[in-house]
Protein backbone atom coordinates (compact mmCIF):
# COMPACT_ATOMS: atom_id res chain seq x y z
CA UNK A 1 0.00 0.00 0.00
CA UNK A 2 1.23 3.40 -1.43
CA UNK A 3 1.86 5.89 1.64
CA UNK A 4 -0.77 9.03 1.81
CA UNK A 5 0.90 12.32 0.90
CA UNK A 6 -1.14 15.39 1.76
CA UNK A 7 -0.28 18.02 -0.05
CA UNK A 8 0.37 21.20 1.94
CA UNK A 9 -0.52 24.43 0.27
CA UNK A 10 -1.19 26.94 3.61
CA UNK A 11 0.31 27.09 6.92
CA UNK A 12 -0.67 28.56 9.79
CA UNK A 13 2.26 29.44 12.20
CA UNK A 14 1.71 31.35 15.71
CA UNK A 15 4.86 30.42 18.32
CA UNK A 16 6.35 32.00 21.34
CA UNK A 17 9.75 29.58 20.50
CA UNK A 18 10.85 31.72 17.36
CA UNK A 19 14.04 29.62 17.29
CA UNK A 20 14.46 28.30 13.56
CA UNK A 21 11.43 29.77 12.81
CA UNK A 22 12.30 32.26 9.75
CA UNK A 23 14.15 29.43 7.92
CA UNK A 24 11.36 27.36 8.52
CA UNK A 25 9.33 29.67 7.13
CA UNK A 26 11.14 30.53 4.14
CA UNK A 27 11.45 26.82 3.33
CA UNK A 28 7.79 26.57 3.34
CA UNK A 29 7.57 29.79 1.11
CA UNK A 30 9.46 28.91 -1.44
CA UNK A 31 7.98 25.22 -1.50
CA UNK A 32 4.66 27.11 -2.45
CA UNK A 33 3.01 27.39 0.87
CA UNK A 34 0.69 30.03 1.62
CA UNK A 35 1.66 31.50 5.50
CA UNK A 36 -1.01 32.85 7.56
CA UNK A 37 0.03 33.92 11.21
CA UNK A 38 -0.94 35.86 14.35
CA UNK A 39 0.60 38.81 16.39
CA UNK A 40 4.27 38.48 17.00
CA UNK A 41 4.83 35.85 14.69
CA UNK A 42 3.24 37.79 11.89
CA UNK A 43 5.27 40.71 12.78
CA UNK A 44 8.65 38.32 12.98
CA UNK A 45 7.71 36.79 9.14
CA UNK A 46 7.26 40.39 7.98
CA UNK A 47 10.09 41.93 9.43
CA UNK A 48 12.02 39.16 7.41
CA UNK A 49 10.63 40.08 4.24
CA UNK A 50 8.08 37.10 3.94
CA UNK A 51 4.76 37.04 2.42
CA UNK A 52 2.44 36.30 5.63
CA UNK A 53 -1.40 37.13 5.87
CA UNK A 54 -2.46 37.75 9.34
CA UNK A 55 -5.45 35.30 10.72
CA UNK A 56 -7.31 38.71 11.68
CA UNK A 57 -7.21 39.57 7.65
CA UNK A 58 -8.33 36.10 7.70
CA UNK A 59 -11.59 35.77 9.83
CA UNK A 60 -12.10 39.36 9.22
CA UNK A 61 -12.06 39.98 13.28
CA UNK A 62 -9.20 41.69 14.96
CA UNK A 63 -7.40 40.18 17.72
CA UNK A 64 -9.17 41.20 20.90
CA UNK A 65 -9.51 40.86 24.94
CA UNK A 66 -5.81 41.17 25.33
CA UNK A 67 -5.09 38.25 22.93
CA UNK A 68 -7.99 35.78 24.70
CA UNK A 69 -9.63 35.69 21.51
CA UNK A 70 -7.80 35.48 17.82
CA UNK A 71 -7.84 32.06 16.29
CA UNK A 72 -11.47 30.76 17.95
CA UNK A 73 -13.23 30.77 14.50
CA UNK A 74 -14.66 28.57 11.99
CA UNK A 75 -12.39 29.84 9.37
CA UNK A 76 -9.62 28.32 11.39
CA UNK A 77 -11.19 25.55 12.94
CA UNK A 78 -13.01 24.81 9.99
CA UNK A 79 -9.34 24.59 7.92
CA UNK A 80 -8.16 22.16 10.39
CA UNK A 81 -10.94 20.13 11.31
CA UNK A 82 -12.46 19.61 6.86
CA UNK A 83 -12.10 16.26 6.36
CA UNK A 84 -10.50 16.32 2.76
CA UNK A 85 -12.88 14.73 0.07
CA UNK A 86 -15.69 14.90 1.93
CA UNK A 87 -18.83 16.17 0.29
CA UNK A 88 -20.62 17.49 2.62
CA UNK A 89 -17.34 19.23 4.21
CA UNK A 90 -16.11 19.99 1.17
CA UNK A 91 -19.76 21.98 0.41
CA UNK A 92 -19.46 23.65 3.47
CA UNK A 93 -16.56 25.03 2.90
CA UNK A 94 -17.17 26.41 -0.47
CA UNK A 95 -20.74 27.89 1.42
CA UNK A 96 -18.51 29.75 4.09
CA UNK A 97 -15.36 30.42 2.15
CA UNK A 98 -13.89 28.49 4.54
CA UNK A 99 -10.02 27.57 2.67
CA UNK A 100 -8.08 24.23 4.35
CA UNK A 101 -5.27 24.27 6.27
CA UNK A 102 -2.56 21.27 6.04
CA UNK A 103 -0.10 22.39 8.62
CA UNK A 104 -0.14 24.21 12.18
CA UNK A 105 2.92 25.38 13.84
CA UNK A 106 2.09 26.18 17.54
CA UNK A 107 3.76 26.73 20.68
CA UNK A 108 1.79 26.73 24.17
CA UNK A 109 1.81 29.72 26.32
CA UNK A 110 4.63 29.19 28.87
CA UNK A 111 2.31 27.91 31.76
CA UNK A 112 5.06 25.65 33.46
CA UNK A 113 7.92 28.16 32.86
CA UNK A 114 5.75 31.07 34.81
CA UNK A 115 4.49 29.20 37.47
CA UNK A 116 8.08 27.93 38.09
CA UNK A 117 9.28 31.75 38.09
CA UNK A 118 7.18 31.55 41.05
CA UNK A 119 4.41 34.35 39.34
CA UNK A 120 1.35 35.72 41.09
CA UNK A 121 -1.69 34.02 40.20
CA UNK A 122 -3.49 36.11 37.84
CA UNK A 123 -0.38 36.39 35.72
CA UNK A 124 -0.36 32.33 35.46
CA UNK A 125 -4.11 32.56 34.92
CA UNK A 126 -2.69 34.39 31.98
CA UNK A 127 -0.31 31.95 30.52
CA UNK A 128 -3.08 29.49 30.22
CA UNK A 129 -3.36 28.78 26.47
CA UNK A 130 -6.92 28.62 25.19
CA UNK A 131 -6.77 28.75 21.16
CA UNK A 132 -3.33 27.27 20.88
CA UNK A 133 -4.34 23.97 22.68
CA UNK A 134 -7.87 24.00 20.87
CA UNK A 135 -6.54 24.32 17.55
CA UNK A 136 -3.37 21.93 18.22
CA UNK A 137 -6.11 19.17 19.16
CA UNK A 138 -8.17 19.79 16.25
CA UNK A 139 -5.25 19.31 13.89
CA UNK A 140 -4.31 16.39 15.84
CA UNK A 141 -7.97 14.98 15.14
CA UNK A 142 -8.18 15.46 11.70
CA UNK A 143 -4.71 13.92 11.28
CA UNK A 144 -5.50 12.36 8.01
CA UNK A 145 -5.26 15.64 6.13
CA UNK A 146 -3.23 17.79 8.81
CA UNK A 147 0.25 17.94 10.21
CA UNK A 148 0.72 19.53 13.43
CA UNK A 149 4.07 21.22 15.01
CA UNK A 150 4.79 21.78 18.41
CA UNK A 151 8.50 22.53 18.77
CA UNK A 152 11.03 23.73 16.21
CA UNK A 153 12.89 19.94 16.69
CA UNK A 154 10.11 18.55 14.65
CA UNK A 155 10.80 21.95 11.76
CA UNK A 156 13.54 19.56 9.69
CA UNK A 157 11.40 16.24 9.55
CA UNK A 158 8.12 18.10 8.02
CA UNK A 159 10.87 20.03 5.23
CA UNK A 160 12.18 16.83 4.18
CA UNK A 161 9.27 14.65 3.55
CA UNK A 162 8.11 18.48 1.42
CA UNK A 163 10.98 18.14 -0.08
CA UNK A 164 10.72 14.78 -1.07
CA UNK A 165 7.29 13.43 -1.62
CA UNK A 166 5.96 16.83 -2.11
CA UNK A 167 3.79 16.79 0.86
CA UNK A 168 3.61 14.78 4.42
CA UNK A 169 3.35 10.94 4.80
CA UNK A 170 0.60 9.73 6.81
CA UNK A 171 3.09 8.26 9.19
CA UNK A 172 4.33 11.79 10.13
CA UNK A 173 0.81 13.08 10.66
CA UNK A 174 -0.04 9.92 13.01
CA UNK A 175 3.06 10.53 14.80
CA UNK A 176 2.70 14.36 15.14
CA UNK A 177 -0.78 13.91 16.31
CA UNK A 178 0.18 11.16 18.95
CA UNK A 179 2.92 13.43 20.53
CA UNK A 180 0.41 16.46 20.05
CA UNK A 181 -2.23 15.00 22.37
CA UNK A 182 0.13 14.22 24.81
CA UNK A 183 1.85 17.62 25.30
CA UNK A 184 -1.78 18.92 25.53
CA UNK A 185 -2.28 16.34 28.77
CA UNK A 186 0.73 17.21 29.64
CA UNK A 187 -0.09 20.46 29.62
CA UNK A 188 -3.56 20.52 31.35
CA UNK A 189 -1.73 18.19 33.62
CA UNK A 190 0.05 20.81 35.07
CA UNK A 191 -2.01 23.38 35.13
CA UNK A 192 -4.57 21.26 37.77
CA UNK A 193 -2.07 20.15 39.69
CA UNK A 194 -1.03 23.77 40.03
CA UNK A 195 -5.45 24.64 40.50
CA UNK A 196 -5.08 21.90 43.27
CA UNK A 197 -2.40 22.97 45.29
CA UNK A 198 -3.68 26.94 44.98
CA UNK A 199 -6.98 25.56 46.23
CA UNK A 200 -5.86 23.15 48.98
CA UNK A 201 -7.58 20.62 47.45
CA UNK A 202 -5.29 17.21 48.15
CA UNK A 203 -7.70 14.93 46.77
CA UNK A 204 -9.37 16.51 43.71
CA UNK A 205 -11.82 14.70 41.37
CA UNK A 206 -9.55 13.95 38.93
CA UNK A 207 -5.86 13.37 38.92
CA UNK A 208 -3.09 13.99 35.86
CA UNK A 209 0.32 13.65 35.54
CA UNK A 210 2.70 15.01 32.56
CA UNK A 211 6.31 14.67 32.06
CA UNK A 212 8.56 15.32 28.99
CA UNK A 213 11.04 12.55 27.61
CA UNK A 214 14.44 13.45 29.13
CA UNK A 215 15.80 9.68 27.26
CA UNK A 216 14.73 6.64 26.50
CA UNK A 217 16.56 3.97 28.67
CA UNK A 218 18.17 0.41 27.57
CA UNK A 219 15.67 -0.85 29.98
CA UNK A 220 13.69 -1.02 33.07
CA UNK A 221 14.34 -2.59 36.51
CA UNK A 222 14.75 -6.05 34.93
CA UNK A 223 15.97 -6.64 31.27
CA UNK A 224 12.85 -7.37 29.74
CA UNK A 225 11.16 -4.58 30.84
CA UNK A 226 11.04 -1.29 28.61
CA UNK A 227 11.60 2.12 30.17
CA UNK A 228 12.22 5.83 29.67
CA UNK A 229 12.61 8.84 31.66
CA UNK A 230 10.59 12.00 31.76
CA UNK A 231 11.08 15.67 33.23
CA UNK A 232 7.88 16.57 34.91
CA UNK A 233 6.77 20.68 35.84
CA UNK A 234 8.14 20.50 39.30
CA UNK A 235 10.94 22.76 40.00
CA UNK A 236 13.25 20.38 42.11
CA UNK A 237 16.97 19.68 42.33
CA UNK A 238 18.00 16.40 41.16
CA UNK A 239 18.38 13.60 38.43
CA UNK A 240 16.25 15.19 36.67
CA UNK A 241 17.49 18.87 36.87
CA UNK A 242 21.23 17.27 36.59
CA UNK A 243 24.09 17.77 34.14
CA UNK A 244 25.54 14.41 33.66
CA UNK A 245 28.85 15.27 33.28
CA UNK A 246 30.53 12.07 32.00
CA UNK A 247 29.90 8.43 32.05
CA UNK A 248 27.94 5.38 30.91
CA UNK A 249 24.34 6.11 30.21
CA UNK A 250 22.48 5.96 33.00
CA UNK A 251 19.96 2.96 33.80
CA UNK A 252 16.30 2.98 35.65
CA UNK A 253 18.37 1.52 38.49
CA UNK A 254 20.48 4.24 38.66
CA UNK A 255 18.01 6.93 38.35
CA UNK A 256 15.98 5.06 40.82
CA UNK A 257 19.02 4.97 43.21
CA UNK A 258 20.15 8.18 42.63
CA UNK A 259 17.12 9.78 43.66
CA UNK A 260 16.79 7.72 46.55
CA UNK A 261 20.41 8.69 47.18
CA UNK A 262 20.14 12.91 46.96
CA UNK A 263 16.86 12.96 48.45
CA UNK A 264 18.44 11.41 51.46
CA UNK A 265 21.56 13.41 51.59
CA UNK A 266 19.46 16.42 51.07
CA UNK A 267 18.26 15.97 54.74
CA UNK A 268 21.51 17.86 55.81
CA UNK A 269 21.87 21.15 55.85
CA UNK A 270 24.07 22.04 58.41
CA UNK A 271 27.73 20.27 57.63
CA UNK A 272 29.25 18.09 54.98
CA UNK A 273 27.35 15.07 54.48
CA UNK A 274 27.63 12.05 52.43
CA UNK A 275 24.93 8.81 51.48
CA UNK A 276 25.61 5.95 49.77
CA UNK A 277 22.89 4.25 48.46
CA UNK A 278 22.79 0.60 47.25
CA UNK A 279 19.03 -0.72 45.80
CA UNK A 280 17.62 2.57 46.93
CA UNK A 281 18.20 2.20 50.93
CA UNK A 282 21.35 3.80 52.42
CA UNK A 283 24.20 1.58 53.16
CA UNK A 284 25.91 4.16 54.91
CA UNK A 285 25.40 8.16 55.71
CA UNK A 286 27.51 10.69 57.33
CA UNK A 287 28.08 14.35 58.43
CA UNK A 288 31.56 15.55 58.90
CA UNK A 289 33.52 18.81 58.73
CA UNK A 290 34.72 17.82 55.10
CA UNK A 291 33.30 15.88 51.81
CA UNK A 292 36.37 13.40 52.54
CA UNK A 293 35.91 12.95 55.88
CA UNK A 294 32.22 12.21 55.99
CA UNK A 295 32.24 9.79 52.71
CA UNK A 296 34.88 7.58 54.64
CA UNK A 297 32.72 7.30 58.07
CA UNK A 298 29.40 6.51 55.22
CA UNK A 299 31.73 3.67 53.70
CA UNK A 300 32.69 2.49 57.35
CA UNK A 301 29.33 1.60 57.60
CA UNK A 302 28.90 -1.04 55.77
CA UNK A 303 31.82 -1.10 52.92
CA UNK A 304 30.97 -4.30 51.00
CA UNK A 305 27.93 -2.86 50.57
CA UNK A 306 29.00 0.35 49.12
CA UNK A 307 30.52 -1.62 46.31
CA UNK A 308 28.99 -0.69 43.11
CA UNK A 309 26.79 2.18 45.02
CA UNK A 310 25.58 5.60 44.59
CA UNK A 311 27.22 8.32 46.61
CA UNK A 312 25.47 11.72 47.09
CA UNK A 313 26.99 14.85 48.95
CA UNK A 314 25.44 18.15 50.12
CA UNK A 315 28.51 19.72 48.66
CA UNK A 316 30.26 20.71 46.04
CA UNK A 317 32.55 17.53 45.20
CA UNK A 318 36.22 19.06 46.23
CA UNK A 319 39.70 17.34 44.82
CA UNK A 320 40.10 14.82 48.42
CA UNK A 321 36.53 13.55 48.27
CA UNK A 322 37.21 12.68 44.54
CA UNK A 323 40.32 10.78 45.09
CA UNK A 324 38.29 9.33 47.53
CA UNK A 325 35.85 8.31 46.14
CA UNK A 326 36.83 6.78 42.85
CA UNK A 327 39.09 4.67 44.84
CA UNK A 328 36.63 1.76 45.00
CA UNK A 329 34.11 0.82 42.36
CA UNK A 330 30.96 3.40 42.07
CA UNK A 331 28.35 3.79 39.49
CA UNK A 332 27.39 6.88 40.44
CA UNK A 333 28.25 10.19 41.90
CA UNK A 334 25.71 13.25 42.25
CA UNK A 335 26.23 16.55 44.19
CA UNK A 336 25.14 20.18 43.46
CA UNK A 337 28.13 21.23 42.06
CA UNK A 338 32.08 20.08 41.40
CA UNK A 339 35.49 22.06 41.21
CA UNK A 340 37.32 21.49 37.43
CA UNK A 341 40.18 19.72 39.41
CA UNK A 342 37.38 16.90 40.77
CA UNK A 343 35.44 16.51 37.52
CA UNK A 344 38.83 16.10 36.02
CA UNK A 345 39.49 12.93 38.89
CA UNK A 346 36.24 11.33 38.22
CA UNK A 347 37.24 11.71 34.23
CA UNK A 348 40.05 9.17 34.43
CA UNK A 349 37.02 6.54 35.81
CA UNK A 350 35.45 6.93 32.14
CA UNK A 351 32.33 4.98 32.85
CA UNK A 352 31.70 6.47 36.42
CA UNK A 353 28.46 8.50 36.23
CA UNK A 354 28.72 12.01 37.27
CA UNK A 355 25.66 14.64 38.03
CA UNK A 356 26.35 17.83 38.84
CA UNK A 357 22.14 18.50 39.93
CA UNK A 358 22.48 22.86 40.56
CA UNK A 359 21.31 22.64 43.79
CA UNK A 360 19.81 20.52 46.40
CA UNK A 361 16.31 19.53 47.15
CA UNK A 362 14.31 20.81 49.82
CA UNK A 363 13.42 18.05 52.17
CA UNK A 364 10.70 20.34 53.97
CA UNK A 365 9.48 21.04 50.14
CA UNK A 366 5.83 20.10 49.53
CA UNK A 367 5.05 18.14 46.76
CA UNK A 368 3.43 14.27 45.45
CA UNK A 369 4.14 11.05 45.01
CA UNK A 370 2.72 8.41 42.80
CA UNK A 371 2.24 5.01 42.39
CA UNK A 372 1.04 2.62 40.31
CA UNK A 373 -1.31 -0.32 41.26
CA UNK A 374 -3.55 -2.65 39.73
CA UNK A 375 -6.12 -0.52 37.74
CA UNK A 376 -5.39 2.55 39.64
CA UNK A 377 -3.38 4.89 41.29
CA UNK A 378 -1.64 5.75 44.52
CA UNK A 379 -0.85 9.68 44.87
CA UNK A 380 0.09 11.33 48.16
CA UNK A 381 1.83 14.25 49.50
CA UNK A 382 5.70 13.44 49.94
CA UNK A 383 7.12 13.32 53.48
CA UNK A 384 8.20 16.52 54.27
CA UNK A 385 8.32 16.50 58.14
CA UNK A 386 12.17 16.54 59.25
CA UNK A 387 13.06 16.16 62.79
CA UNK A 388 13.64 19.25 63.82
CA UNK A 389 10.50 20.65 63.22
CA UNK A 390 9.40 17.69 65.44
CA UNK A 391 8.07 17.77 68.97
CA UNK A 392 10.38 15.35 70.70
CA UNK A 393 8.96 13.97 73.89
CA UNK A 394 11.39 12.02 76.40
CA UNK A 395 9.15 9.13 78.42
CA UNK A 396 11.51 7.67 80.11
CA UNK A 397 13.51 8.15 83.53
CA UNK A 398 16.34 9.21 81.58
CA UNK A 399 16.94 12.44 79.44
CA UNK A 400 19.14 11.67 76.54
CA UNK A 401 22.56 13.20 76.53
CA UNK A 402 23.58 16.18 74.50
CA UNK A 403 25.38 14.01 72.25
CA UNK A 404 22.90 11.28 72.24
CA UNK A 405 20.12 13.56 71.54
CA UNK A 406 21.73 14.87 67.79
CA UNK A 407 22.87 11.55 66.90
CA UNK A 408 19.05 10.37 67.45
CA UNK A 409 18.10 13.30 65.13
CA UNK A 410 20.43 12.12 62.70
CA UNK A 411 19.52 8.66 62.94
CA UNK A 412 15.91 9.53 62.76
CA UNK A 413 16.74 11.49 59.31
CA UNK A 414 18.20 9.18 57.84
CA UNK A 415 15.46 6.20 58.86
CA UNK A 416 13.14 8.23 56.92
CA UNK A 417 15.16 7.11 53.84
CA UNK A 418 15.48 3.38 54.58
CA UNK A 419 12.89 0.56 53.26
CA UNK A 420 10.68 -0.14 56.42
CA UNK A 421 10.54 -1.61 58.67
CA UNK A 422 13.24 0.04 59.47
CA UNK A 423 16.63 0.25 62.21
CA UNK A 424 19.28 2.41 62.02
CA UNK A 425 22.23 2.67 64.35
CA UNK A 426 24.18 6.10 64.67
CA UNK A 427 27.10 7.37 66.67
CA UNK A 428 28.93 10.29 66.27
CA UNK A 429 26.71 11.50 63.20
CA UNK A 430 27.33 8.68 60.85
CA UNK A 431 25.05 5.03 60.64
CA UNK A 432 27.12 2.29 61.90
CA UNK A 433 24.42 -0.16 61.41
CA UNK A 434 21.21 -0.29 58.96
CA UNK A 435 18.96 -2.86 58.90
CA UNK A 436 15.76 -2.44 55.84
CA UNK A 437 12.83 -3.87 54.64
CA UNK A 438 11.99 -6.62 56.83
CA UNK A 439 9.49 -8.01 57.86
CA UNK A 440 9.75 -7.98 61.27
CA UNK A 441 11.42 -5.04 63.19
CA UNK A 442 13.04 -7.55 65.78
CA UNK A 443 14.53 -8.81 62.40
CA UNK A 444 15.72 -5.13 61.04
CA UNK A 445 17.19 -4.80 64.39
CA UNK A 446 19.06 -7.83 64.37
CA UNK A 447 20.71 -7.33 60.73
CA UNK A 448 21.40 -3.53 61.49
CA UNK A 449 23.57 -4.99 64.42
CA UNK A 450 25.10 -7.89 62.70
CA UNK A 451 26.05 -5.22 59.73
CA UNK A 452 27.67 -2.94 62.25
CA UNK A 453 29.80 -6.53 63.68
CA UNK A 454 30.60 -7.09 60.03
CA UNK A 455 32.22 -3.64 59.90
CA UNK A 456 34.28 -3.92 62.94
CA UNK A 457 35.45 -6.98 62.09
CA UNK A 458 36.63 -5.50 58.71
CA UNK A 459 38.30 -2.35 60.26
CA UNK A 460 40.41 -4.96 62.94
CA UNK A 461 38.20 -3.49 65.59
CA UNK A 462 37.18 -5.50 68.71
CA UNK A 463 34.23 -3.57 69.89
CA UNK A 464 31.08 -3.97 67.93
CA UNK A 465 30.08 -0.23 66.10
CA UNK A 466 26.77 -0.46 67.74
CA UNK A 467 28.33 -0.03 71.14
CA UNK A 468 27.22 3.24 72.92
CA UNK A 469 25.27 3.80 69.64
CA UNK A 470 21.85 5.62 69.52
CA UNK A 471 18.99 3.65 67.47
CA UNK A 472 16.17 5.11 65.78
CA UNK A 473 13.07 3.24 64.24
CA UNK A 474 11.07 4.65 61.39
CA UNK A 475 7.61 3.15 63.29
CA UNK A 476 6.92 2.24 66.92
CA UNK A 477 8.02 -0.98 68.61
CA UNK A 478 4.98 -3.27 68.44
CA UNK A 479 6.60 -5.28 71.09
CA UNK A 480 10.08 -4.66 73.51
CA UNK A 481 11.97 -7.60 71.85
CA UNK A 482 12.88 -4.98 68.45
CA UNK A 483 14.13 -3.19 71.26
CA UNK A 484 15.68 -5.61 73.36
CA UNK A 485 17.97 -6.23 70.50
CA UNK A 486 18.77 -2.98 70.11
CA UNK A 487 20.24 -2.71 73.86
CA UNK A 488 21.58 -5.97 73.76
CA UNK A 489 23.70 -4.58 70.54
CA UNK A 490 25.09 -2.06 73.46
CA UNK A 491 22.09 1.33 72.38
CA UNK A 492 22.50 3.76 74.61
CA UNK A 493 19.53 6.05 73.30
CA UNK A 494 16.10 5.46 70.77
CA UNK A 495 14.05 7.58 69.31
CA UNK A 496 10.51 6.36 67.26
CA UNK A 497 7.51 7.45 66.78
CA UNK A 498 5.42 5.84 69.76
CA UNK A 499 1.98 4.88 69.98
CA UNK A 500 1.99 1.37 69.90
CA UNK A 501 -0.82 0.09 72.62
CA UNK A 502 2.37 -1.71 74.57
CA UNK A 503 4.25 1.51 74.92
CA UNK A 504 4.30 1.41 78.52
CA UNK A 505 6.08 -2.15 78.07
CA UNK A 506 8.65 -0.52 75.71
CA UNK A 507 9.46 2.32 77.97
CA UNK A 508 9.63 0.28 80.89
CA UNK A 509 12.33 -2.04 79.32
CA UNK A 510 14.04 0.99 78.49
CA UNK A 511 13.80 2.04 81.86
CA UNK A 512 15.02 -0.97 83.35
CA UNK A 513 18.13 -0.80 80.90
CA UNK A 514 18.78 2.97 81.92
CA UNK A 515 18.56 3.53 78.13
CA UNK A 516 16.97 6.99 77.22
CA UNK A 517 13.59 7.53 75.05
CA UNK A 518 12.70 9.80 72.69
CA UNK A 519 8.81 10.21 70.68
CA UNK A 520 8.67 11.93 67.95
CA UNK A 521 4.86 11.64 67.11
CA UNK A 522 5.55 11.55 63.39
CA UNK A 523 6.16 8.18 61.59
CA UNK A 524 8.46 7.46 58.33
CA UNK A 525 6.74 4.74 56.46
CA UNK A 526 8.68 3.94 53.14
CA UNK A 527 7.47 1.32 50.82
Amino acid sequence: MTEQIQRVTRALLSVSDKSGLIDFARALAELGVDLISTGGTSRALSEAGLPVRDVADLTGFPEMMDGRVKTLHPKVHGGLLAIRGNPAHETAMRDHAIAPIDLLVVNLYPFEATVAKGAAFDECIENIDIGGPAMIRAAAKNHDGVAVVLEPADYAAVLAELKTHGGTTLGLRKHLAAKAYARTAAYDAAISNWFARELSDEAPDFRAFGGRLIEELRYGENPHQSAAFYRTPETRFGVASARQVQGKQLSYNNINDTDAAYECVGEFTQAPACAIIKHANPCGVAEADSLIEAYRKALACDPVSAFGGIVALNRPLDVEAARAITEIFTEVIIAPDASDEAIAIVGAKKNLRLLLAGGMPDPRAIGLVAKTVAGGLLVQSRDNAVVDEMQLKTVTKREPTAQELADLRFAFRVAKHVKSNTIVYAKDRATVGIGAGQMSRVDSARIAARKAEDAAQAAGLTQPLTHGAVVASDAFFPFADGLLVAIEAGATAVIQPGGSVRDDEVIRAADEHNVAMVFTGTRHFRH
